[in-house]
């Protein structure tokens, strides 16, 4: 009944079709997100709500339940993040309503959703506010919210897919059958076709083009219809009066027995349109299929050891912390752990790239997710749930994806001003031959319409981007923040760090040397109590060998340090036993100040304990080279970068790693302040700097790079820092992730010219009525397709050698001393 159903839209009394509409229209309006209504720019609507129980979504609020989807979000007490997957999300204004109506809520900080996958990232206070209210509140707006796991968008990946396909089946099966009755009807007529037979073919032409517009291209009449009542146009807009006037004109001519029929044309356009969708989200799809495909590693059991060594199967999502599990040959690591019985290899290549079976043995740490290929062994569980290197790989790809960058965005501008000024050109047009020849007017209008759809200019750049991004996590280098893949491609000048970048970061505590102040043992006990508060991978060495290097074998005194203050890129200290006790480099012990003797020359690091009183020892730790480290320093040189190696430890240690790697420019003894100036200084002088580092020393640094690289297992601080990620344990994927990122540039300015090119070429052509309807399909398909087809390209460049580069070597500069 007209004027049922009511609500005020935009400042005025408006009718909706139903009543889940008028309930989230005013829903909208109550929130003050009225503008919803005014900045929607593409088709698709929030779907009528159900009667939402609170009580469906309360599951999520358990705590083992939230544990295995959220995780902790670093340097937020309290704070988690969730990944939900929103079935029904169809536009950008679909994505303002959701993160328009979540930002209001108490306790969330951050929602993003990104419109290419159908995700929303989620940060938010659950002590605050439950999950399950944040899940109840997207689907009173109509959406469907499912916390992510892999089998759930597997599926709605999957209905999408078969979906599209049906819709592309119909299209070209009755694209066939159309365009053979019409090459019957321009061969017979020429030959004295009888009239009987010719109307015959249009007819059935009619009949089988008719599903083709009504099933096939019924996505592009909505979107369409929704844009027309939003007032506003994009790319659907012209598509469907293209096809839509097409077969009504055709249908009309049909019924009169004479006049031009266009059901050969608007099949075509409709199946290769179709087409390019198709394949554009094959793309799309598929850079999502690495982090689908993490998400499908977790096994959803694990065998849990009591105390006795009895073993009970329990689902994954209940392992704790400190729990002991067995893994069998031929399973996947349930959680990030530590083997504490067995030895085994294990397949880690789709989490690090790295090809080769790594050995792990008692001690070692496994990675949840990846495959044991030996024999049974036991593992001490360190991180669950969300906290996994696992979890934090797939988040990573994710938060990628929900980021636009600024060419994508600029591409987005041009193809709606494009889109509105070709409707005003096809005004125009069909004017102007209304005025010339009435006969003529909709035919050339109609060819107006087909050969100026910027579909190839739309799909252009995110097709490209998508499928570079999706190369490079394939090849071991995840891009986490949109836009790094572009400055990544037009960088010059590469910061390295040494320790745990260039070194593998295993480092080993070698030996001590006391001042007589302290036995050896004491020594060792208070480094042990200072380190074991840091991250920094010197601590590790520390955990890992204090005990061995005690004399005589006695065990290692048991001190707890307090008051631990850590001192980028200089050390730590603390207070141990009532007394105030340093560890670290030569330039912070001597900061209380002390005098110190004069520093060895033998080869490693020294690490240096004192108190107020003096020196108290001299630690010597020395670490390898990260294998292929070498290489890849070679490889960024002859791609025309400029390596430079900064680094906090000693200048000799450094001068010593840059000799061995053949990298001229160098800095020793730099603190984070001092890295952060030599960037500046390079970007000052015109360079664009890529920073590589791995600590959490290198995190404001990575912040003020132009592209920052971190390492998997480096510290979380480092990581959300930087706006890429190493996966593996080599540095081979950047190189060549270069080259990719420089391909994909020169990808995304191919389609931008071939599209431009061609809409501006065709539409002078068009309008002067040298291309008819079914030329114009197929030109307009065929720039399409190519553009979706160049993309697609990068899919498959090498990641184990460089592409060859487009640019010349900059000049390097001198070798810098500490």
């Amino acid at each position: 009944m007209p004027g049922r159903f009511q609500a005020v839209v935009d400042g005025a009394e408006r009718e909706l079709c139903c009543v889940g509409c008028a309930a989230a229209a005013r829903l909208i309006d109550q929130m003050g997100l009225a503008n919803y209504y005014r900045f929607r720019d593409e088709g698709g609507a929030p779907r009528p709500p159900d009667a939402v129980d609170r009580a469906r979504y309360a599951v999520w609020d358990r705590p083992r339940m939230l544990d295995a989807v959220a995780r902790s979000c670093p340097g937020a007490a309290g704070e988690r993040e969730v990944e939900i997957l929103l079935e029904g999300i169809r536009c950008a204004a679909c994505v303002w309503l959701v993160e328009g109506s979540l930002g209001q809520l108490p306790g969330v900080s951050e929602v993003q959703v990104a419109l290419a996958t159908g995700r929303m990232r989620l940060q938010w206070q659950p002590a605050e506010l439950p999950l399950s209210e944040v899940l109840g509140r997207l689907a009173a707006l109509g959406f469907a919210p499912q916390p992510v796991e892999g089998n759930v968008v597997l599926e709605a990946q999957a209905r999408a897919r078969r979906q599209a396909l049906k819709r592309l089946f119909v299209a070209g099966i009755g694209m066939m059958q159309v365009m053979t009755f019409a090459a019957a009807v321009y061969i017979g007529l020429p030959a004295g076709m009888e009239d009987q037979f010719h109307e015959f073919f249009r007819i059935i032409s009619m009949i089988v083009a008719t599903p083709v517009v009504l099933y096939s291209a019924a996505p592009f009449f909505r979107r369409a219809w929704l844009d027309i009542r939003l007032r506003t146009v994009s790319m659907d807009v012209p598509v469907s009066i293209a096809i839509g006037g097409g077969w009504a004109a055709s249908i009309w001519f049909t019924w009169l027995g004479h006049g031009e029929v266009y059901f050969d044309s608007i099949t075509m356009f409709t199946f290769y349109l179709l087409l390019g969708r198709y394949l554009e989200m094959q793309a799309r799809h598929r850079a999502g299929d690495v982090a689908d495909a993490l998400a499908r590693l977790t096994p959803q059991s694990a065998m849990r050891l009591d105390a006795d060594g009895q073993a009970t199967v329990i689902g994954v999502a209940e392992l704790e912390v400190g729990d002991r599990v067995r893994v069998l040959p031929g399973e996947h690591f349930p959680a990030d752990g530590r083997i504490v019985a067995g030895r085994t290899h294990a397949d880690e290549s789709l989490l690090t790239g790295e090809s080769v079976p790594q050995s792990r043995q008692a001690g070692d740490a496994v990675i949840g997710g990846s495959l044991n290929l030996g024999a049974a062994v036991d593992v001490s569980i360190e991180r669950v749930g969300g906290d996994t290197l696992l979890s934090g790989i797939a988040r990573m790809l994710h938060r990628a994806q929900a980021e636009r960058p600024p060419m994508a965005r600029a591409a987005d501008r041009i193809a709606r001003w494009f889109v509105g000024g070709t409707l005003l050109v096809a005004c125009t047009v069909f004017w102007i031959w209304s005025q010339l020849d009435p006969s003529r007017a909709f035919e050339i209008t109609l060819a107006v319409l087909i050969v100026t759809c910027p579909c190839a200019l739309s799909l252009a750049m995110p097709t490209a981007l998508t499928t570079g991004t999706g190369r490079l996590a394939r090849g071991g280098l995840l891009v986490t923040r949109q836009g790094s893949l572009e400055r990544l491609a037009r960088a010059d000048t590469v910061i390295l760090d040494k320790t745990g970048t260039l070194t593998q970061g295993r480092i080993r505590l070698r030996a001590v040397e006391v001042t007589g102040r302290e036995p050896a043992a004491r020594a060792l006990a208070l480094a042990l109590a200072l380190e074991s508060h840091s991250e920094h991978p010197l601590a590790g060495a520390f955990v890992a060998d204090a005990s061995a290097l005690v004399p005589d074998g006695a065990p290692l005194e048991s001190l707890v340090a307090t008051e631990v203050v850590n001192h980028p890129g200089q050390g730590l200290s603390g207070i141990i036993a009532g007394g105030e006790y340093r560890i670290g480099n030569r330039a912070f012990i001597t900061g209380w100040p002390l005098s110190l003797p004069d520093a060895s020359a033998e080869p490693g690091t020294e690490v240096l304990l004192a108190d107020r009183s003096g020196l108290l020892a001299v630690f010597r730790v020395e670490d390898q080279l990260r294998p292929g480290a070498a290489r890849a320093v070679t490889d960024l040189r002859a791609m025309g970068l400029e390596p430079w190696l900064a680094s906090g430890d000693q200048p000799a240690a450094v001068a010593e790693v840059a000799r061995r790697l053949g990298i001229d420019s160098w800095r020793g003894g730099q603190l984070p302040e001092d890295k952060l100036s030599l960037i500046r200084e390079l970007q000052a002088a015109g360079r664009r700097v890529v920073m590589v580092g791995d600590g959490i020393n290198d995190a404001p640094v990575l912040a003020g790079a132009d592209v920052s690289v971190a390492l998997v297992r480096g510290t979380p601080l480092a990581q959300n820092a930087a706006g890429m990620v190493l996966t593996g344990e080599s540095l081979a994927p950047l190189p060549a992730g270069i080259g990719v990122s420089r391909q994909t540039l020169r990808v995304i300015r191919q389609n931008l010219g071939l599209s431009l090119a061609y809409n501006l070429s065709a539409l002078p052509l068009a309008a002067a009525g040298l291309v008819p309807p079914w030329l114009a399909a197929i030109g307009m398909s065929a720039s399409s397709l190519i553009v979706v087809l160049n993309a697609l390209r990068l899919g498959r460049l090498p990641m184990g050698e460089t592409v060859t580069p487009d640019r010349p070597q900059v000049t390097r500069t001198q070798a810098a001393g500490g």
